[in-house]
């Protein structure tokens, strides 16, 4: 018995100039609940879409970390995970170019606005919400 001959639909791809699908950056997720709460007694800034935690750990690391919250104001769990979808989407796209090295984040949703909100609008929003964290309080 002979193997099946090899066909020309099983050759790989070449490596293509696009950006790789996950981010090569030193970002990792918040999962303790007291991560979370130190975060949430940090600085804080509501946009459109949802409201940004941040406070410095000051623990001397360069690692950000991110964390998302969707509690059941925001709907049934199919919208919860949409919320959670889209934020971590918007937290790939933007915290590697303007996160802070050392920093903890929470994205909070809010009801209506995180799942319906134009994508492009949630990333200035996410834009806006950083620099404004950031800024020294006096």
């Amino acid at each position: 018995m002979t193997p099946p001959k090899v066909s020309d639909i099983g050759i790989t791809a070449e490596a293509s100039e696009a950006p790789p699908a996950v981010s090569v950056c030193a970002i990792e997720t918040l999962r303790n609940r007291p991560d979370f709460l130190r975060t949430a007694q940090g600085r804080r800034q509501g946009t459109g879409s949802f409201m940004l935690q941040g406070r410095a750990r000051g623990d001397g690391t360069v690692l950000v970390r991110v964390g998302f919250t969707a509690s059941k104001k925001i709907g049934n769990a199919v919208a919860r995970n949409r919320a959670k979808r889209r934020m971590r989407a918007l937290a790939r796209e933007v915290l590697p170019a303007m996160a802070q090295p050392g920093w903890d984040y929470v994205l909070v949703a809010k009801p209506d606005a995180t799942v319906s909100r134009d994508y492009q609008d949630m990333l200035t929003d996410l834009g806006f919400a950083l620099r404004s964290v950031h800024k020294a309080r006096p």
